[in-house]
């Protein structure tokens, strides 16, 4: 039992950035109740806080060090008795959050959680531990997962680490080379979620096509976890996400074609439409193979939605390059689409690239392609309209009196909702729901 003197001490977890980190918080959360500590969602109520950062991008370095430092300040407003640091931040800056944030009792680099609990132990008697090593873990020995009640959706991340040197990306610096899990601790990993209550799990990696290359003899692997996985008993969606377009196979499509429990939706980050920046980026393909992927998978898997992210504003990117990117994007109309502005990080080749883009120029980019796509989601989601959805039933909304869900055609978190009336069952369900209205991004509709 983790106590001191007679109190047992209570942990909160501040998770920031992408649901990577939601696992990896999920798996120190399990070692953390296992070492006997209590688990609490309030930073308020804690004696011990882990602040989850992110590092990928300066507006996410700049919100990690104001949580941080907002956290710190409950030495003197709270009960906190120890501050520790873990994830990309920690990663990249560890020499500097030790040296410059005082507050800061201990650090565990993106490779170390599973050493989360000895941090924890040594801060609580005054040493300060910095455990940040070569980022090389998989924890596949070690696949449970404590989630939060109530919890209907999980991530699972079927590999680590990016083995894609993309001129504009830090994470192959803060998460270590690809390396991806076995089969076997996935499906494992997945049966201890239904068990608490899961029934849908979307899948995530940096490169999650490249799956099982590494230690499958060079196979694309992503096919037969896909299978394994909808062996599951209980467990009734499974949703892709980062999928690189150069290795979308056929065999991948029909296994979106085929598997009743795959989400007919998939999230495959573009970046963007030019080849020339494309090039730039360092990445595969171009768009002639962009468009013929796309066209592909609408034809075999119909009603698909096709998700993907785009950065404004690389380094060189001229006003042709970015009308010709918005007639990409009216041209393919995406059913889901997510832009980001070019973040010039640190180390990174595109750092050194000449021709760097204004803040100004790029928000301006940023808001007439979301301007477009605001218009676009709109139309696709119309044709919901009068057909029968399955819809998982996450939530209820008091105020509105309405029940709130996804049908398998929206991520959690980032796309659009179901609002459903006439339901009197429980949450977590999967239900039939007659769509009768449409917006820009969300639907409503009645239970069947």
């Amino acid at each position: 039992m983790a106590e001191t003197g007679l109190s047992r001490e209570k942990v909160a977890i501040v998770t920031l950035g992408c649901e990577k980190n939601l696992v990896d918080s999920d798996m120190m959360a399990h070692l953390i109740d296992e070492r006997g500590y209590e688990l609490v969602d309030d930073p308020n109520e804690a004696t011990v806080v882990i602040v989850n950062t992110c590092g990928f991008i300066d507006a996410a370095k700049e919100e990690s060090v104001n949580k941080i430092l907002e956290m710190g300040e409950l030495k003197e407003t709270g009960k906190l008795k120890s501050l520790v640091v873990a994830g990309c931040l920690t990663q990249r800056y560890k020499e500097d959050i030790l040296n410059e944030i005082k507050e800061v009792d201990g650090i565990v680099g993106t490779g170390d959680f599973m050493s989360i609990t000895n941090v924890i132990d040594d801060s609580l008697i005054g040493k300060r531990t910095a455990l940040v090593g070569n980022p090389i873990f998989t924890y596949e020995e070690v696949v449970k997962r404590k989630v939060k009640e109530g919890t209907f959706s999980a991530y699972i991340k079927i590999a680590e680490g990016c083995d894609n040197a993309c001129t504009f990306c830090s994470i192959p610096m803060m998460r270590g080379a690809f390396r991806s899990r076995t089969i076997e601790s996935i499906i494992e990993e997945a049966r201890h979620l239904v068990a608490q209550g899961v029934v849908e799990v979307s899948l995530i990696a940096q490169d999650s096509t490249n799956y099982g290359t590494d230690i499958y003899d060079g196979k694309l692997m992503l096919p037969e976890l896909l299978r394994k996985l909808s062996e599951v008993e209980g467990l009734e969606w499974i949703r892709l996400h980062y999928a690189y377009p150069g290795f979308f196979t056929d065999e991948l499509i029909e296994e979106f074609a085929n598997n009743p429990k795959v989400c007919k939706y998939i999230d495959m980050p573009l970046q963007h439409s030019e080849d020339a920046i494309l090039k730039r980026m360092r990445r595969p393909g171009r768009q002639r193979d962009i468009r013929e992927l796309v066209a592909k998978i609408r034809a075999q898997v119909p009603d698909v939605a096709v998700r993907t992210s785009l950065i404004v504003g690389f380094p060189g990117e001229t006003e042709e390059d970015f009308a010709n990117l918005q007639a990409f994007v009216k041209d393919i109309r995406f059913d889901r689409l997510g832009v980001f502005t070019y973040s010039k990080e640190d180390d990174t080749p595109a750092s050194r690239l000449p021709d760097q883009i204004d803040e100004e120029t790029m928000e301006k980019r940023s808001n007439i392609i979301m301007e477009m796509q605001r218009e676009i989601a709109s139309e696709r989601n119309g044709r919901f309209v009068g057909r029968e959805l399955d819809v998982l039933i996450e939530r209820y909304d008091g105020r509105n009196d309405v029940f709130v869900g996804r049908s398998q055609y929206d991520a959690p978190e980032i796309d659009g909702e179901v609002f459903v009336s006439g339901y009197k069952g429980e949450l977590g369900k999967i239900v039939k729901v007659r769509i009768t209205h449409s917006y820009e991004y969300d639907l409503a509709g009645e239970v069947i």
